[in-house]
């Protein structure tokens, strides 16, 4: 608790100076330095009040630019004089306005009307619409929601983390499986962000779902590479997920009745002024499913009383003080529960709290922290039917952190600069067993870590076709007790387990292990010209989290263990570069990019033969300290003006890990190493009331390890394993379908908008398989034995499938 306090009183005392400056100081807004002058301001959606993320100001006479923050802020500081300035963004209604810089800096809020509703423009991403050329940021993806909500979805529910699975660079083992890989990373290597705090599952049934309520959410951005120096604490992506603020312009409420479940969302104003304009909002929003209670009746014998269902609730709410300070409130709560007398239970609860401060024209403040709890649980008897044998085992990971984030608008320049600092609190497991009514309680001490961060990073216009964005960022990782450290035997042969030789006990906040990292950023764009530009990044990222799993894919109930004395923190190198390119009548009708990385890995975790990884005491024995290498190419094509719009993406892609001990001391693939992995995704609009979706998936089929030979003992087939994941599954394959009937407005003032969205997961029903395992058949086959003719075991290999045929569902969605 100390060094955390420590820290956070490092951060505040940057803020306290920078607003003593700004009180003591005595300088308006409005004060301008000589021969320059500023507009800066906020840019809102008009039909609701939506701060807007990426909004392009592009200066005329300049020929230069900027985006508006995730809140909507922008600001630029130009020569003196007198400008145009025009505001665009993809799917609204370009705005111009002139500025006169030759007086005082100008405040300048906009507000941009949406595009009319005539279908002619689909949006496919929500930012500019030269973005992907003239923007520093590469490896980088955005889907808007309203792209989500008309793509093919299971069971006629969309869904953000099955939507950035149809792009490149990212994929999954498979259906069923719980988060997504992204070049070649772990799904523990992914940060996922719902307004800045993180999200350990964010999976509902077992990968099906995602906790991500789409009538809350307003933005998504996945970032694979050239990642910039405010972020940290993962080795592969960024998945950062921002709620919508709530209506401030009137009440509405939304929702949708499916199959599987059904929402509700309440969007209202508040506290208006005597002008009648809202000082705040919020935005309530619930699902809840209702297989459970639909399949009831039909339940009988072991099956009565089951119980599947998952539910969750997302808040936000906002309250803008004065021009300058801005405080939001924001919270997650979702659970899972699944099983019938055995089964499982998990669930996510986040809550931010984040105050927006604009010191002067230039200078931006978001000072966010955040709370958040993963727990699961594993229960032998979810009714409690028997209350004298029973065992239940349940474990978890909470954080808590402050993080001030600082943005410096400067000419030609966007400087930022902040730090973090997170407390963790691993809960490894404990668990209660009854045997003939005698209860035991037994388990793991929990496991506690600081981690600290400092960064800056600039975005800086050195030409018009020359950008730079470059930083760097140290982080401080301590391991804290109260706990056990263990030291193990270190003559053991590579690849087998290790007994401990010494235990050292440490007192509360005393510091068992320290790491500190530095990892620089480093990103560069030069446009060819003013359709194509060239593209490079490097990154170094330091992770001190560890999923420990040796399934073939992650599960709700696998363990967060931190870096300790004994596992050392994962490292990340990665260098990508790529040619980005936009044509068509329009100029950015299509855009198109190719993009080539190398990743390498460093103490990456791996598994004995045989590892015991629940409640194990001495757990870091059985695991394995390896490297890894991930590169491939990424291809990019997508249309974004029409009828007929979407995008075609293919990875070529390799991932392979080396562990001393495993394979004979070879490079072996990876079990989320897939080769190929191409996407399609067809928006098409016939009229004012009918659109279609189609969407297709291939990929190579993931590794595994299967016997390659074998012998029989007592009439029992015993498989022999030479190698690990030394054979593929077959490939994977499917088309989704969907289509999307509007209501027929019978007036312009109607409030009331619905429409019914009618889906086929799998159209063609293909049996693509999840795993595939082996068993002793039935049947015999007669071989000759010593002459005689005998009678031995057969094995066959069974192809698992999640999904073996269509699902057709339906779903009416509504708002007003």
């Amino acid at each position: 608790m100390k060094q955390f306090l420590q820290g956070c009183l490092l951060l505040l005392l940057t803020s306290t100076v920078l607003r003593a400056q700004e009180t003591a100081g005595a300088a308006p807004t409005t004060r301008r330095v000589s021969g320059q002058g500023t507009v800066s301001g906020y840019i809102k959606d008009a039909a609701n009040g939506e701060g807007l993320i990426g909004v392009s100001v592009f200066v005329k006479e300049t020929e230069t630019g900027i985006t508006t923050n995730s809140y909507g802020f922008y600001s630029l500081t130009l020569p003196a004089g007198t400008y145009t300035l025009t505001y665009t963004y993809v799917g609204f209604a370009r705005e111009t306005r002139t500025v006169d810089l030759t007086g005082e800096n100008v405040r300048l809020n906009i507000e941009l009307q949406e595009e009319g509703r005539d279908l002619q423009e689909v949006t496919v991403s929500t930012r500019r619409e030269d973005d992907n050329v003239k923007s520093v940021a590469m490896s980088v993806n955005t889907v808007e929601m309203k792209t989500i909500q008309k793509m093919p979805a299971l069971l006629g529910e969309v869904d953000v983390i099955r939507s950035i699975q149809l792009l490149p660079g990212v994929s999954t083992v498979g259906e069923g499986a719980t988060g997504f890989n992204v070049r070649g990373g772990n799904v523990d290597q992914n940060l996922v962000l719902l307004d800045e705090a993180p999200v350990y599952n964010s999976s509902h049934l077992f990968g099906f779902f995602s906790v991500f309520n789409p009538d809350a959410v307003k933005d998504v951005k996945l970032v694979k590479g050239g990642i910039p120096a405010l972020y940290g604490g993962r080795v592969s992506s960024i998945l950062d997920v921002r709620m919508k603020e709530g209506n401030s312009k009137r009440t509405t409420v939304s929702g949708g009745i499916g199959l599987i479940f059904s929402r509700l969302t309440l969007e209202q104003p508040l506290f208006k002024d005597k002008n009648g304009q809202a000082r705040g909002s919020f935005i309530i929003a619930g699902r809840r499913s209702y297989a459970d209670v639909l399949a009831k009746p039909f339940l009988t014998g072991d099956l009565k009383g089951s119980r599947f269902f998952f539910y969750d609730l997302t808040a936000k709410a906002n309250y803008r003080i004065n021009d300058k300070n801005t405080i939001y409130a924001s919270g997650y709560l979702g659970r899972d529960v699944f099983g019938a007398d055995f089964g499982f239970n998990w669930g996510n609860t986040t809550t931010s709290l984040r105050w927006n401060h604009v010191f002067s024209d230039k200078l931006f403040l978001n000072t966010t922290a955040f709370y958040s709890n993963y727990d699961y649980l594993l229960d032998s008897d979810l009714k409690r039917t028997n209350q004298k044998d029973f065992f239940n085992w349940k474990s978890g990971i909470v954080n808590y952190s402050l993080k001030p984030d600082f943005t410096l608008f400067l000419k030609n320049n966007t400087l930022t600069f902040g730090g973090q600092a997170i407390i963790y609190d691993f809960r490894p497991g404990e668990a209660n067993a009854a045997s003939g009514g005698e209860v035991r309680s037994f388990g793991l001490e929990s496991k506690y870590a600081l981690e600290s961060a400092l960064y800056i990073g600039n975005e800086q216009q050195v030409s018009r076709r020359l950008q730079l964005q470059y930083g760097l960022r140290y982080s401080l990782y301590n391991y804290l007790g109260p706990g056990e450290a263990y030291e193990f035997q270190t003559n053991v042969p590579a690849g087998q387990r290790r007994f401990p030789v010494s235990t050292t006990r440490y007192d509360r906040n005393e510091v068992i292990q320290t790491y500190g990292n530095w990892e620089p950023r480093f990103s560069a764009k030069y446009e060819l010209n003013d359709i194509s530009s060239l593209k490079v990044s490097y990154n170094r990222l330091a992770q001190y989290l560890h999923l420990v799993s040796n399934t073939t894919a992650s599960t709700p109930l696998d363990v967060w263990t931190p870096s300790t004395n004994n596992i050392k923190p994962q490292i990340a190198d990665q260098i990508a570069g790529g040619y980005f390119r936009n044509f068509g009548q329009t100029g950015t009708e299509f855009e198109a990019s190719v993009e080539l990385y190398y990743k390498w890995l460093q103490n990456q975790v791996d598994y004995i033969d045989g590892a015991e990884l629940l409640l194990n005491k001495y757990l870091e024995g059985d695991l394995l300290n390896g490297k890894g290498r991930a590169y491939g190419a990424e291809f990019y094509l997508k249309k974004n003006r029409g009828d007929l719009t979407g995008w075609i993406s293919y990875t070529l892609a390799k991932t392979e890990r080396f562990v001393d001990g495993i394979n004979n001391n070879r490079w072996f693939p990876t079990r989320f190493d897939k080769r190929h992995t191409l996407n399609a995704v067809a928006l098409y609009d016939l009229n004012k009331r009918w659109s279609f979706s189609a969407s297709f998936a291939f990929a190579t089929g993931t590794p595994g390890t299967f016997p390659t030979n074998g012998y029989l003992f007592q009439n029992v087939l015993v498989g022999i394993v030479n190698g690990r994941n030394n054979y593929r599954i077959p490939p994977y394959h499917r088309i989704d379908l969907s289509a999307t009937l509007y209501n027929r407005k019978k007036r312009p003032d109607q409030k009331w908008e619905s429409n019914w969205v009618f889906s086929v997961y799998n159209a063609y029903g293909r049996k693509n398989p999840f795993s595939v395992f082996f068993r002793q058949a039935e049947e015999k086959r007669t071989v000759m034995l010593n002459g005689e003719p005998a009678q031995i075991p057969v094995a066959e290999a069974v192809r698992y499938s999640v999904f073996a045929t269509l699902i057709p569902s339906a779903t009416y969605n509504f708002k007003f």
